[in-house]
């Protein structure tokens, strides 16, 4: 039977100049949408779980737009509320080469940024779920919505519901003083952390010694710190810290960490070659949170979880299009680049 599993954030509609053309350049966008959470909701959607995504939009054709775009991929949009002004936006500049990707913000005062923590009935939405997931974005949007996170996590407790946070740092949403002050409180009700060393840092001001990922210098003994450091300020039962090596806007390492408090798991590494980075984190968590959900044994489920996110960075747009039986395989090592017929 599929596990119950609700997501709350924001959903933004995303706008991108087609063939690697920068902003300059674009005479028009391809459009999708994505949000942390709802890229989440979308990877469990595609493995059979009953993914909830519990977000507030405009009641207009751009927020109906938004929610259909989610039906369209099996996430149950029950819980969206309608009301306020606007959809936030995104733009983003897809890098190539040893040009970065650049993400362009437009989403203040958009509909779930100006929610009421009233909005969201967290008993009847958390009915019967297995499991909740956040990210540190949605804290981000304003007091309102950290509040709500804050019932949500609440409630979650209370019904026996497991908790997760993608730490998800946004510098241009608030600062480090701000999310450490917020983040600290609603930890105190989550089960696994996701993150990475940059995360730990600016938020908790755990750091992963002499790692440096920005010079592909990886020392694992660094990051197995800064996992127990987070295992043990919140009481975790479980961390998983991804181990991106950052060689271009085109190739990167991918590798991660999971810590249950006992012993390191440590992921094979992936050597990707990017289409779209966008979600790559979300659909890391996304493959975690489905195999914690279906019992797989630690070492199983961070493996299930790099390859699901391995596979998402070859896909354009936020959400990770891609089957169990795909992520499953690529796990295994049975995955080759040869055509499928």
């Amino acid at each position: 039977m599929p596990n119950k599993i609700v997501t709350f954030g924001e959903i933004m509609l995303r706008l991108t100049p087609p063939n690697y053309l920068r902003f300059v350049q674009a005479d028009s966008f391809d459009v999708t949408y994505g949000g942390g959470e709802a890229n989440v909701a979308v990877s469990l959607a595609n493995y059979g779980e009953d993914a909830y995504f519990v977000t507030k939009v405009p009641d207009n054709p751009i927020g109906q737009s938004a929610i259909n775009h989610l039906r369209r991929y099996g996430v149950h949009t029950d819980y969206v509320v309608k009301g306020g002004e606007r959809l936030g936006i995104y733009f983003n500049e897809i890098g190539a080469s040893q040009r970065p990707s650049l993400v362009v913000y437009d989403r203040s005062h958009s509909a779930i940024a100006e929610s009421s923590p009233s909005d969201f009935n967290w008993e009847k939405i958390l009915a019967g779920a297995k499991w909740f997931h956040f990210t540190g974005i949605t804290p981000a949007l304003g007091d309102n919505t950290a509040q709500a996170c804050l019932d949500a996590v609440k409630t979650a407790k209370n019904l026996g519901v497991t908790v997760s946070c993608d730490l998800n740092y946004r510098k241009k949403l608030w600062s480090t003083e701000k999310a450490g002050k917020v983040m600290t409180g609603l930890m105190e009700y989550v089960d696994v952390a996701i993150g990475n060393e940059e995360d730990a840092e600016k938020v908790f001001n755990i750091k992963a010694g002499t790692s440096d990922v920005t010079k592909g210098e990886l020392s694992e003994e660094g990051y197995k710190d800064v996992a127990r450091q987070l295992q043990e300020k919140f009481s975790l039962k479980g961390v998983a810290i991804t181990l991106r090596e950052s060689f271009s806007a085109f190739d990167n390492g991918w590798s991660a960490l999971y810590y249950d408090g006992k012993e390191y798991y440590k992921s094979r590494r992936y050597q990707i070659h990017i289409v779209d980075r966008v979600g790559g984190g979300d659909s890391f968590g996304g493959g975690l949170i489905y195999a914690l959900c279906n019992g797989y044994a630690p070492q199983d489920a961070v493996e299930f979880a790099v390859a699901a996110s391995c596979l998402k960075h070859s896909i354009v747009g936020d959400f990770n299009h891609v089957t169990l039986k795909e992520v499953q395989t690529l796990a295994k090592g049975d995955a080759s680049g040869r055509v499928q017929r």
